[in-house]
Formats: structure tokens, sequence, C-alpha cells
């Protein structure tokens, strides 16, 4: 028996509150940059504070993707979010952001008649900084400075937006316990000039 929309929206909320197996991602506790390929991504997009519009956001993606998911026999994937802002500088009130789960790049636009604000975009990557954050969002701070850092110790600097992927976090009936939450943080990155 196929399993309805809302029931397949629970449970994947709820791989997402489990989250996926740790060692995977083991050596990120130590910031890295590698080459990460493009991106094609179902993406919405929200303006203000995130802690407002994010899990609406969150929901209405589920939604279409897991849809598009039977449809096209799409792969689990964790939730990912970008804002292009400096967060230290802007307010969270004027903030922009996308969140978005990976899609193949054989899927086509006319997927997407009548699925609301949902679009596919490109994410692109190339040389990228990542760490993975351990604990609460709001501890994020000390993970993004050290992977800052990171970045300028390698002697590169910041290229592109802020990114994020939940690999762990709140699940659909609940916050769940946020120091199990697990989050790779992301930068693209480019060669500083020579001093």
């Amino acid at each position: 028996m196929p399993m309805t929309a809302p029931f397949c929206l629970i449970l994947i909320f709820a791989l997402c509150a489990c989250g996926p197996d740790l060692s995977r991602y083991e050596t990120l506790k130590t910031p890295r940059i590698s080459d990460r390929p493009d991106e094609r991504m179902l993406v919405i997009e929200g303006d203000g504070d995130p802690d407002l519009w994010m899990k609406g956001a969150m929901k209405e993606l589920f939604s279409a993707w897991y849809k598009l998911k039977r449809e096209y026999g799409l792969p689990d994937a964790a939730p990912k979010a970008r804002f292009p802002n400096t967060f230290e500088k802007t307010p969270k009130s004027t903030w922009h952001g996308e969140v978005g789960l990976p899609v193949p790049d054989t899927l086509e636009s006319h997927a997407f008649t009548n699925r609301g604000r949902l679009r596919l975009a490109s994410w692109a990557y190339g040389p990228t900084a990542e760490i993975l954050h351990l604990g609460p969002y709001a501890k994020e701070v000390e993970s993004i400075a050290r992977l800052k850092a990171f970045i300028t110790d390698q002697g590169y600097r910041i290229a592109g937006p802020h990114e994020e992927e939940y690999l762990r976090g709140p699940g659909m009936f609940g916050k769940g316990n946020p120091d199990k939450y697990l989050t790779l943080i992301r930068y693209p990155v480019a060669r500083a000039a020579s001093r």
C-alpha cells in the first residue's frame, strides 16, 4: 500500500531528526577545504528572521520534494539553507535566504507546475570550506569563527554565501535534543590576493 503524503512528510522529518551516521562526517570536526561540484536545488526563498519563516518553508519544500521523490526516485537528502548576508553586520529582520533540497540535473522545470513558491536553482561551489558543528544553532558562532579563521590561515577568502546543511535537527513534532544537532557549515572560497 503506498504511503500518504502527510505520512511520508512525517517520515522525512523523522529521518532528519535522527540524522545520518556521524562516522561519515567525523573528519569534518576539523575544518577543510575541498572542491565541490555545483548542485541543482529545489528551493524556496524567505525574507526576514529565519526563525519566523523557515519552518513553514521547510514543510512546503519537503512536501513537494517527497512527491518528486516518488515520481523520480530521488535519494534521501538533508535540507540546506543559504544566507548571503554578513551575519555580524546585518540585523536578522533584513536577512534574505533560501532553503533547498538537491535534485538531479535531469529534473525538468515543468515538474513544478502548481507547486507554489518552489523553483529550481543552481548552487555554485568550487573550492569550499566546511566544518561540522555539533550542538544548538545558537552556539554556531564558535564553529563559524573557527571556520573563518581556518579560511584566512589557509590563504583564502570567503567568496560566496553562508550555507548550512542540517544533518540532524528539529523534527516534525518538536525541537528534539539541540545538543545532538549536526550542522555542516560551508562557505565557497577563493584564493586571497597576495599582500
